[in-house]
């Protein structure tokens, strides 16, 4: 599976840089989500400011979790931590645009998913930014890394 941005845009051969980060179409997400955006989301410049656009990777992933019912925030026993995350810009979202966020899972390992999420203005074609995120998912009680949840396992391979 290529990675989010990096789909298409590749080095010309007079050069040895990576692949250029390119938008995605609708189809290469398996879920999606509506976000409306708020007035206080656009910074000074009149867009949705950069810090935001991981609020609403946020926002799609634990929606999606907790509808399938594999999340529960304050009682679930085993919880996921962001330990990374990525964002490439393409466009400009902006108060009052809703956002549509696609989701897919690019990695299930024994206690790790990483989340790839797509955001696009309503009736968009291609990302305006893509971008992922990893959870550990670690103990609530001890902060340990632990199994992942047969029933998020189940829940996530129909993201994969």
């Amino acid at each position: 599976m290529e990675q989010c941005g990096l789909m298409t845009a590749t080095p010309s051969p007079s050069t040895s840089a990576a692949p250029r980060p390119a938008p995605q179409p609708r189809s290469a997400f398996r879920h999606f989500s509506s976000i409306p955006t708020r007035w206080l989301d656009n910074d000074a410049y009149g867009h949705i400011n950069n810090v935001v656009y991981y609020s609403y990777f946020d926002t799609v992933v634990n929606r999606y979790l907790i509808e399938a019912g594999v999340l529960d925030v304050a009682r679930s026993p085993v919880i996921g931590l962001v330990v990374e995350t990525h964002c490439n810009y393409f466009a400009s979202l902006a108060f009052p645009q809703t956002v549509d966020a696609g989701l897919r899972v690019a990695h299930l390992g024994a206690s790790s998913v990483r989340y790839e999420i797509g955001l696009y203005g309503a009736g968009e074609a291609l990302t305006a930014a893509c971008g992922h995120f990893v959870h550990v998912y670690v103990d609530r009680e001890t902060r340990r890394p632990a199994a992942l949840p047969s029933a998020l396992i189940h829940t996530l391979q129909g993201l994969l």
